[in-house]
């Protein structure tokens, strides 16, 4: 269990409203890359967007748009997984508990 668990908590486990595979869609549709980084990027942030932390932190849940937004923002030569790690880096930094998100590697496809 890490830190943001639900466990022994009243209130139920709410998830994303978006799939991992939408996601990767519109990062495909924004930005330049691979298959296999963009599936790896849309899963962290389903991940994290099914553990509620960032609507807890931010006051609203997560969206496709909303994240398409803020990887725009990162640097332009930014691969997607450089953008995602920037953006959470952003967040780490000013509410803490993002970093198990962080894409650390991406599989080759063959």
């Amino acid at each position: 269990m890490t830190e943001h668990s639900n466990a022994g908590g009243d209130a139920p486990l709410k998830t994303a409203g978006f799939t991992a595979a939408e996601l990767a869609e519109s990062l495909e549709a924004a930005f330049d890359g691979d298959h296999a980084e963009f599936r790896v990027v849309a899963r962290q942030a389903r991940d994290l967007a099914d553990a509620g932390i960032a609507a807890r932190d931010r006051g609203e849940p997560l969206t496709i748009e909303e994240i398409v937004r803020n990887l725009e923002d990162a640097p332009a030569e930014s691969s997607v997984a450089d953008r995602w790690n920037w953006w959470l880096g952003a967040l780490e930094t000013a509410y803490g508990g993002y970093r198990e998100f962080e894409v650390r590697a991406v599989p080759t496809e063959d």
